[in-house]
C-alpha cells in the first residue's frame, strides 16, 4: 500500500524521527478535497501519544477538505543547510499518512495545553486561562499514524 523509501542510505533512525517529531517548529498537512484537488498547509502541531495534534478554527478548508477525506499526509523538515558547492543540501524531514479526526473533551484540552507547553513554554499559567475561554472557538485534530518514514542527507 505505501511505497518504500528509495534511497535506502538516507532512510533515519527511529530516535531522529523521534526527535524531529517532538522538536519540529511546524509542519505541512496534506488533504483532498471534492474537487479532487490536494490541498497543503503549514501549521504548528505537537506530537504525544504517538500522534500528531493540532488546532484550528472550527471551519475552513482544512476541515471542509477532512470531512470529505480523513486520510491525510503530515510533513516535518528539521535542520537544512545548503551546500551549493556540492549542489546538494543536508536535511532531516518525515512523512507521516494517517487518519484525521477530531478530538474533544479531556484529549483536546490536553492537546492545547501540549501545544501551550511546546510553543509558549514559561507561560502556562496564562495558556491555561488562554485555554479556557477559546476552547469553544477553536477545533484540534489529532493524526493517528499508520505509516511513518523519516529521510536525512548529513
Amino acid at each position: 500500500m505505501f511505497r518504500e523509501i528509495r534511497r535506502k542510505d538516507r532512510v533515519a533512525d527511529p530516535a531522529d524521527i523521534d526527535r524531529l517529531l517532538s522538536g519540529g517548529e511546524y509542519g505541512f498537512l496534506a488533504t483532498v478535497g471534492p474537487d479532487g484537488y490536494p490541498y497543503s498547509v503549514p501549521l504548528s502541531f505537537v506530537y504525544i501519544n504517538g500522534a500528531i495534534y493540532f488546532h484550528c478554527a472550527v471551519e475552513g478548508h482544512k476541515l471542509d477538505n477532512l470531512a470529505y477525506s480523513s486520510k491525510v499526509s503530515f510533513s516535518i523538515v528539521g535542520k537544512t543547510q545548503v551546500l551549493p558547492d556540492q549542489f546538494a543540501t543536508e536535511y532531516e524531514s518525515a512523512v507521516i499518512f494517517g487518519t484525521a479526526a477530531l478530538v474533544e473533551g479531556d484529549d483536546k484540552k490536553a492537546a492545547l495545553e501540549a501545544l501551550i507547553g511546546k510553543y509558549s513554554g514559561g507561560f502556562e499559567k496564562e495558556g491555561a486561562a488562554y485555554i479556557d475561554q477559546a476552547i469553544g472557538k477553536t477545533k484540534v485534530v489529532r493524526i493517528g499514524i499508520e505509516r511513518i518514514t523519516g529521510k536525512r542527507r548529513k
